[in-house]
């Protein structure tokens, strides 16, 4: 089963690595040649730590499936971090999108409250004409060795309909190099999800950091709307409609072994 209508439950030991929202609008120039003074002003209280950078997008690839298909680069987008004084929240606005990202997620509740007003400034001082994507992401990082497991096989900790061939009695789980479930689908009418599911190593990219060598699990959860024109009046609805469906994929995910771990 994909999903459950398990009771949704804040676990102390939640494997919860990183919690990101991001509201996508048609272009805004002025936010990429000019310095948000007043958004910065409105949210200085909750996010004093500033920052800028300039980020470089992917090349274009034109003319794919011809005889002389061209590369063309993408000019630079200013990406403005405006953080917490904890370090534990970071919003992020440019020209295309705001986004609210925290790695110490503890409720939903907190997290919409902490998203609420400067959202509602951003509306406020730009004017997005509307949102062409809504997008919550959940990314979830089990470590055996954290929650006392390391017993334990994958299949006593995972559903099978995200474990693939690990979920089968005959399969050895030391002797699959790798095993991950990709999936993009529909949830309802208006949202979609992309999900991955499996396990990997999770690499430090500082340089010279020392690399963790424990094989973990890793479910994530990238739940969106898209491709319609979404009203800022419409905004909070949304998000409770993609949380939903994130709490029902999460826990169609566990078995009752890992929610007993969880729950300390």
């Amino acid at each position: 089963m994909l999903f459950s209508d398990h009771e949704r439950c804040i676990y102390p030991r939640t494997p919860l690595h990183e919690v990101i929202c991001q509201l996508r609008f048609p272009t805004i120039l002025t936010i990429g040649t000019r310095e948000p003074a007043d958004f910065q002003e409105a949210i200085r209280g909750d996010f004093p730590r500033f920052a800028v950078r300039q980020d470089v997008p992917a090349p274009k690839l034109n003319g794919v499936g011809t005889a002389h298909p061209t590369v063309e680069n993408q000019p630079p987008v200013t990406n403005y971090h405006f953080v917490s004084t904890d370090g534990a929240w970071k919003l992020n606005l440019t020209q295309d999108f705001i986004a609210l990202s925290t790695l110490h997620y503890t409720s939903w509740e907190a997290f919409a409250h902490m998203l609420d007003q400067p959202l509602g400034h951003f509306i406020r001082i730009y004017q997005p004409a509307f949102f062409e994507r809504i997008g919550l992401r959940y990314l979830n990082i089990l470590s055996r060795r954290q929650l006392g497991l390391e017993g334990h096989d994958w299949s006593e900790l995972i559903e099978s309909p995200y474990l693939g061939p690990l979920s089968q009695s005959d399969v050895r789980e030391d002797g699959v190099g790798k095993c991950a479930l990709d999936v993009e689908m529909r949830l309802d009418s208006s949202c979609q999800v992309r999900l991955h599911a499996g396990p990997g190593r999770v690499q430090n990219g500082a340089p010279g950091a020392p690399q963790d060598q424990e094989v973990k699990f890793i479910l994530d959860l990238d739940l969106f709307m898209s491709g319609s024109s979404i009203a800022d009046a419409l905004v909070p609805g949304a998000l409770e409609t993609l949380h939903g469906h994130s709490t029902r994929l999460f826990q169609g995910a566990v078995t009752d072994t890992l929610r007993e771990a969880m729950e300390g």
